[in-house]
C-alpha cells in the first residue's frame, strides 16, 4: 500500500470512530415504571426521543398497558413487563384497560 493510501484509510477509520462514539452518546436511558397497588409509579414521565420505557407489573392481578392507537400491551401477570421504545415526540398518555382509572402521561421530547 502507498502512503496516500494508508492515509486515505486512517482518515475513514477516523470518521467512522467519530460517527460511532457521537452514536453511542446519543443513546437514551431506559426507564421502568412499576405498577403496584392499582397505580403507574411515577404517573408522569419525561424522557428524550429514543428511550425505551417498561412497564413492570408489581401487583399481585394483571394489568395492561395501552395508549390508543400507540401501544398495547396483552394482560401482564405478575413479574411480567412490557417495553415500548418511543420514536417521535409528543405527550403519550395511557390506562390500563382492565383498571380504565389506572392512567398515566408519558412526555417525549
Amino acid at each position: 500500500m502507498t502512503f496516500a493510501t494508508l492515509r486515505n484509510v486512517g482518515i475513514r477509520l477516523a470518521i467512522v470512530a467519530a460517527m460511532t462514539s457521537q452514536m453511542s452518546a446519543a443513546r437514551c436511558e431506559d426507564s421502568i415504571i412499576t405498577i403496584d397497588n392499582f397505580s403507574f409509579s411515577p404517573a408522569q414521565l419525561v424522557v428524550k426521543t429514543g428511550t425505551t420505557v417498561t412497564w413492570k407489573n408489581q401487583d399481585d392481578i394483571p394489568h395492561t398497558v395501552v395508549s390508543a392507537g400507540k401501544f398495547k400491551s396483552k394482560a401482564l401477570d405478575t413479574d411480567d413487563s412490557y417495553s415500548f421504545t418511543f420514536t417521535a415526540a409528543g405527550d403519550y398518555t395511557y390506562f390500563c384497560s382492565l383498571h380504565p382509572h389506572m392512567t398515566g402521561t408519558i412526555k417525549v421530547e
